[in-house]
């Protein structure tokens, strides 16, 4: 018998794991950036855009230094909800003299990594206090937990209702006992300065053994309760005895919108008590979602970091409908109780999502999602026109139901636009474009800042339709947080070219000039002695002084030197106002050379971003505003640089596995990861493929081989495949493609083309080809 056979009887028979090929699933690696985690960023027990995803809560009492934190030597609780502006229903499993009403900072266990395991789906972690060993794993909607405990005659499990959890606190809790091995209840969060109502999250939680007591507390003492508790900082226990090595199983179901509506959550999704056969069915449910995209060489610190990319692009952004469709309706002055439309099986169309803003969404969410992820794109347009249908208005960031106005512009236009251009197609397009016209007017998204709940002052559109731009500032009153008139003016410029887009498809003709006229505005800000974009005040003067460095005053989490460039719809427009190609390509180049010194970031964590000296910086890929600039090269006829560029990004930006860093800033619910993926793999759109015909710009993949799976319902080509000949870290440089066997000499690629399917492939070299591409 050769070896060749004996190595393969050996990895038949399990006997060589190492040996054998890891799947996607295997390489992601949740400790990455942990360190920095906001909120909703660290996921661990949780899948594709779980209503739950169950974590341990380092920290407390905050929605950006909250959550997991690698750093922090103690667990507060384990949550079951991580979500922007979302959270709810923490639980920690103690023994001996029962210490909950005392408060997380008193009952909290210290743990070590050294006993820490954290993947996928999967999260086991020591209670060292305790000397309980706690597993978690979940389905979309159910929580479950295994907890080993030690032998000891008390033995808990808490439910805090008095806890303030990431962004609000808990304003009211209610649990009630079932039975002796079930209990159910609620929480009221609290509303935030960003979701102006409360957030009722209701659940039921069952045990696979009986308890012997229910007790609670009520602002920080012990009470006698019958059989519920309720009120204001409020908590319940269970309790029993355990013997060493005891094993004690509970499942936590979660809906927004009755404790019997999570109940059936519960029944549907996990009705056995089989906590392996769950922690493999998230497994195969995150390999199969993370399958889409295969990548060949590298090595697998680098293959680690790109499926740890890919999984933070299917997070954060959370269901929060029930497993029959029903839905939480905050939009208007009571909340209201709906019902997703059923398919012919009975089943919801689509899930109603939460969501962070989709601002900086089309550099990223609008490429990958709609080319890998085309059913996860239809749900979450057909989840905003429901809105529409509801409130009024498309949102730009729904949190718990309610309308949050996060950030700025009418950011879920060029999102939705892209998709019908891409022949994502099943939602109502006449009510989306009915919904998308109105936010592009008073009274629209374009009239509400960031946080503007109660007006509609701060968009200043007004300004922006009568005169071409928004001044800044705008009036004495601040009446949004993000009321940055230059950051708003070129917003909507790019959002009006693309639902004129959209407008000329549907036969709407005359509204196609107008917003192609509106499209236009950003050259009103382009100061032509300054050779940036600059502020306009009130009187249309250009703002002095002239400092195009200085953070926010008029751009929005960025400055002038950064926004200059944003002008996604009309390159070759902002091409001709910088005097031609030669002049645009040096000044770019110029600004990655300067940026190249900071690592083309704003400090490695989003703390260090917040500090004035880290702010003063020519490009950040740690944020939206300027994510796109290395792909603008391809527009002036100097595509290799684009393929360097993008490249020493990847590398400085994009790279390793490590706690204390990874996307050096604020990740945004999978905007960072998206970026990442997209970066890696040599595909872009500057203008969110948003154009008549959409296409693809090409850079430099970081892998040999790339292989894209397309949904069959969506696109008719099996797979797209990118084949890089002779890659490495210095073979960065294009030097010659060809397309399906032809030659391309071009740095495009239309989406039609590539959703056919087929193979692109590349020459690599370690010298630019500067004939190649030079369109």
């Amino acid at each position: 018998m050769n070896k060749s056979t004996i190595l393969t009887g050996l990895l038949t028979l399990g006997l060589l794991p190492a040996l054998a090929q890891k799947q996607p699933v295997d390489l992601v690696n949740p400790i990455v950036d942990a360190a920095n985690s906001r909120w909703f960023f660290f996921n661990s027990a949780s899948r594709p855009f779980g209503m739950v995803n169950l974590s341990p809560d380092n920290a407390v009492n905050a929605d950006w230094g909250a959550g997991y934190r690698y750093h922090q030597d103690s667990i507060k609780c384990f949550s079951h909800v991580h979500g922007w502006q979302l959270s709810g229903v923490p639980v920690l499993p103690t023994t001996g003299p029962f210490k909950g009403h005392l408060g997380a900072d008193q009952y909290g266990s210290k743990f070590s990594h050294g006993k820490e395991v954290m993947k996928a789906g999967y999260h086991k972690v020591v209670l060292d206090t305790y000397n309980i060993t706690a597993e978690l794993t979940s389905t979309t909607r159910v929580g479950f937990h295994k907890y080993t405990f030690p032998a000891a005659d008390q033995s808990h499990i808490l439910f805090d209702f008095s806890t303030f959890l990431g962004p609000s606190d808990t304003q009211k809790g209610f649990v009630k006992k079932v039975s002796n091995q079930e209990i159910e209840g609620y929480a009221i969060m609290a509303p935030t300065i960003r979701r102006p109502k409360i957030l009722p999250v209701y659940f039921v939680a069952v045990f696979d053994k009986p308890f012997e007591s229910f007790k609670g507390w009520r602002k920080g003492q012990l009470e006698a309760i019958d059989n519920q508790i309720e009120g204001e900082r409020v908590g319940a226990y269970v309790s029993f005895k355990t013997k060493a090595g005891e094993v004690r199983k509970m499942k936590v179901a979660i809906s927004y919108v009755s404790e019997e509506q999570a109940r059936l959550n519960l029944k549907a999704e996990l009705a056995h008590w089989d906590f392996e056969k769950t922690v493999q069915d998230s497994r195969t449910d995150w390999n199969n979602w993370l399958s889409r995209i295969e990548v060949e060489g590298g090595s697998d610190t680098v293959r680690s970091r790109f499926y740890t990319d890919l999984w933070h692009a299917l997070q954060g952004r959370r269901i929060i409908s029930d497993v029959n469709g029903k839905y939480s309706d905050m939009t208007g002055p009571e909340r209201r109780i709906r019902q997703i439309p059923l398919d012919a099986s009975g089943n919801p169309k689509f899930n109603h999502h939460n969501s962070d803003s989709f601002w900086g969404a089309q550099w990223t969410l609008n490429t990958l999602w709609h080319l890998v992820y085309p059913e996860v794109t239809e749900s979450f347009v057909n989840s905003m026109v429901m809105m529409y249908q509801d409130g009024g208005l498309i949102p730009r960031g729904p949190a718990g139901g309610n309308y949050t106005y996060v950030m700025t512009g009418a950011a879920t236009t060029p999102f939705i636009v892209s998709a019908y251009l891409k022949g994502i197609r099943g939602f109502d397009i006449e009510k989306a474009y009915e919904g998308l016209r109105k936010n592009h007017f008073p009274g629209g998204m374009m009239s509400k800042a960031g946080y503007e709940h109660n007006t509609v002052k701060g968009g200043g559109v007004e300004y922006y339709i009568e005169r071409g731009y928004i001044p800044h500032p705008l009036s004495k009153t601040r009446y949004g947080f993000h009321q940055d008139g230059s950051t708003q003016t070129l917003e909507y410029a790019y959002q009006d070219y693309t639902l004129a887009q959209m407008a000329k498809k549907l036969g709407k003709m005359d509204d196609y000039e107008l917003f192609m006229k509106r499209s236009q505005n950003y050259k009103n800000i382009w100061n032509p002695e300054l050779g940036w974009m600059w502020n306009r005040t009130l009187d249309g003067k250009w703002a002095e002084p002239v400092d195009i460095l200085r953070y926010d005053n008029g751009w929005e989490e960025g400055n002038a030197a950064q926004y200059t460039w944003f002008v996604p719809h009309d390159v070759p427009g902002l091409i001709n106002l910088m005097g031609g190609k030669e002049a645009f390509v040096k000044k770019l180049n110029s600004s990655f050379e300067k940026a190249q010194q900071h690592d083309f970031v704003s400090g490695k964590s989003h703390d260090k971003e917040t500090l004035e000296q880290y702010r003063r910086v020519f490009l950040n890929y740690g944020n939206q505003p300027s994510i796109q600039t290395a792909h603008l090269f391809n527009y002036a006829g100097a595509p290799w640089l684009t393929q360097y560029w993008a490249r020493q990004v990847v590398e400085k930006v994009y790279s390793g596995i490590s706690p204390d860093a990874g996307y050096s800033g604020d990740e945004d619910q999978g905007l960072m990861g998206s970026l990442a993926v997209l970066l890696k793999t040599g595909l872009f759109s500057t203008n969110g493929g948003t154009s008549p015909d959409p296409y693809y710009e090409l850079s430099s993949p970081i892998f040999d081989k790339i292989t894209f799976k397309l949904n069959p319902k969506y696109y008719k080509g099996k797979q797209f495949v990118i084949d890089a000949k002779n890659n490495s870290a210095k073979n960065l440089y294009i030097q010659s493609a060809q397309l399906n066997g032809k030659p391309l000499n071009s740095p495009w690629i239309q989406h039609e083309t590539l959703v056919n399917g087929g193979t692109l492939t590349l020459q690599l070299g370690a010298q630019p080809n500067k004939a190649w591409g030079n369109q």
